[in-house]
Formats: structure tokens, C-alpha cells, sequence
């Protein structure tokens, strides 16, 4: 398992050294920060009610944003091993995921990036110009994973926090992690502890968002689709 989940980073990180070569990485941040607030938009009426506040922040933040993870995954390299053997396996499964999602995200953003900076290279993104890169890119086996890794990620973390003392072994952590230098993935794994804690039961948040993405997904890669007419994205 550590080893797979540390693949995840390489991947990531990958990605991120050839995006840089292409000179894609600025529009690939802009995508990122578009989809972020078409996330807010789409679910906005879960992002309004206050116990689902912080889950909606995390997500979009920590999993999905333009933020530079760069310092968390090398946190997560070095210690990866070692948290493998005192983590429960479920906190070990939703870390996996997380960098999974991460991984496989960055790969469908870059590419879409390359069709935006072809096609749109003087333009703001949009979701019409969205609407196009994301059915020129298709994939539509690798949107479905996505998706898949998401609704896998929510099951992880519901049973995550249930397992007794886990909170405790966070917090009580924070100090040792500071020691040895990896402040930023503790400050992760407590951010992301105390996001899925308040919301109490994680699927009423999970499945409604899985249920709407999927719904957007298949609507934007139907081959019935009409453009700009029939495009299933919010204005943002």
C-alpha cells in the first residue's frame, strides 16, 4: 500500500515537471480555479449549510484547488512508510485515494489545458470553452474513475471517523510532526479529520455530489450534446 500511494506522488509530480516544460502550468492553475468555483456553484446548497462548510472547503481546496501541494507530498514521501505501520488501514485507504484523485485530475486538467492554450490562447475560461476542451479531451473511463475514486474516498473517511482515538492520535501528533519537519501534512490530515467529522453522516454529503458530477459528465460527453445551447455548466 505505501508503495502504491507514494506512485501516486510521483506521478503527480511527473505531470507537474512536463507541464511546466509545455509552458501549460498558468493555464492549468486558471482551470483549476474555474473549476473550483464551478464546484461552489453547482453545489451551492450544500456549500451554504453550515456542517457541510468545511467539507465543501476542503475538498475544493486540499483535493481539487490550484494550491501548491508540493511541500505536503514531500512530507508524504518521507513518512508515508512509517505512518503506514501506526495509521489504521482505512486512514491509510482515504490517503491513497485523496492522492489518487489528485494524480488523475492533474492528468485530465493538463490535458484540457493543452486544447485551451491551442484553441483559446487569449481567452478567459469559460464554460463554453470549457464545455469544448472537455469533450475534445473525452475519456470518458477516466472521468467514470473519477468519479468512482470520490464516491470510494467518502466510504473511506465515513469509517475513518468512527475508529475511537483516531482524533486524539492526530492531535497528539502535531508536535512530533513539527520535529520532524512535516508540518504540512499534519496540518492536512487535521484539516481533513475535522472537515469530515462535522458533517456526522459523510454520504449526505458525498452522493448528492457524486449524483450531480456524473449527471454533468454524461451530458457533456453525450454525443446528442448541442453547443453552446445545451450546456450543462453554470455561469461562473
Amino acid at each position: 500500500m505505501a508503495q502504491e500511494t507514494i506512485k501516486h506522488i510521483h506521478r503527480v509530480n511527473a505531470l507537474r515537471d512536463l507541464a511546466n516544460q509545455l509552458g501549460v502550468m498558468p493555464i492549468i492553475h486558471q482551470l483549476q480555479q474555474w473549476q473550483c468555483a464551478r464546484l461552489l456553484v453547482s453545489h451551492d446548497d450544500l456549500a451554504q449549510q453550515k456542517r457541510y462548510q468545511k467539507a465543501m472547503a476542503f475538498f475544493v481546496e486540499e483535493l481539487y484547488g490550484p494550491k501548491d501541494f508540493s511541500q505536503r507530498d514531500a512530507d508524504l514521501v518521507r513518512v508515508i512508510p512509517k505512518l503506514a505501520k501506526v495509521l489504521p488501514d482505512k486512514a491509510m485507504n482515504a490517503m491513497d485515494d485523496a492522492l489518487s484523485l489528485n494524480a488523475l485530475s492533474f492528468d485530465l486538467d493538463m490535458a484540457m489545458a493543452q486544447y485551451l492554450q491551442a484553441h483559446f490562447p487569449d481567452e478567459s475560461i469559460n464554460r463554453d470553452n470549457y464545455a469544448l476542451a472537455y469533450r475534445h479531451v473525452g475519456r470518458i473511463e477516466d472521468r467514470t474513475h473519477q468519479i468512482d475514486i470520490i464516491s470510494h474516498l467518502g466510504d473511506q473517511l465515513a469509517d475513518v471517523i468512527k475508529i475511537r482515538g483516531i482524533g486524539m492520535l492526530i492531535s497528539l501528533s502535531r508536535r512530533p510532526a513539527k520535529l520532524a519537519g512535516v508540518l504540512a501534512l499534519h496540518e492536512f490530515l487535521q484539516r481533513g479529520f475535522d472537515a469530515f467529522k462535522a458533517l456526522g453522516d459523510v454520504q449526505s454529503f458525498i452522493q448528492p455530489v457524486l449524483v450531480r458530477e456524473k449527471a454533468i459528465m454524461q451530458t457533456l460527453l453525450s454525443d446528442d450534446l448541442a453547443l453552446p445551447e445545451d450546456n450543462p455548466l453554470p455561469v461562473v
